[in-house]
């Protein structure tokens, strides 16, 4: 695995404790798409591979109804 995939998985493991088979489909994308991220700095710029490894989140609330 090259440095700079190691470094980024090591960040997005501080990020997301605990959540083994989330971090291996990461890895497995980033070692896919990594050399074409890497070549092509406005994805660099834009942060997108960090934005596509953000988890999905569901925020659940009560509203209480009042008539």
């Amino acid at each position: 695995m090259k440095a700079e995939i190691k470094e980024f998985m090591e960040s997005l493991k501080l990020r997301t404790p605990g959540e083994k088979e989330f971090h291996q489909a990461v890895q497995e994308v980033a070692e896919t798409v990594w050399d074409y991220y890497t070549r092509n700095p406005k994805y660099q710029k834009n942060k997108i591979l960090e934005r596509m490894c953000e988890p999905e989140r569901t925020i659940m609330f009560r509203v209480p109804w009042v008539d």
